[in-house]
């Protein structure tokens, strides 16, 4: 396969691959303790593990958009927002 036409850097790699390991993570996840704990939080909807990580990278998105459009510092600020993010989705979502 030719995949020339995607910039195939190293963040781009690790990117794809955390994504990657995200979904594995939440299937092994899943195989263990089946069901998704579904719970209401802040939302005032149900969500289950993987809606809340559905949230979560959505938010990171967000988060690093907002990052590139709105502020002149390193991403790895965003990476650390998105981090932030992720615990609270999944505390208190």
């Amino acid at each position: 396969m030719d995949f020339s036409w995607m910039a195939w850097t190293l963040p781009t790699a690790a990117f794809f691959l955390t994504i990657l390991g995200l979904l594995v993570a939440m299937a092994v996840w899943e195989y263990a303790s089946p069901g998704g704990n579904p719970r209401v939080g802040v939302l005032r909807i149900e969500t289950t593990r993987g809606d809340r990580l559905f949230i979560t990278l959505l938010g990171s998105a967000f988060i690093h958009l907002g990052f590139l459009g709105f502020v002149d510092v390193d991403l790895w600020w965003a990476t650390v927002a998105s981090l932030v993010w992720a615990v609270f989705v999944f505390r208190f979502v």
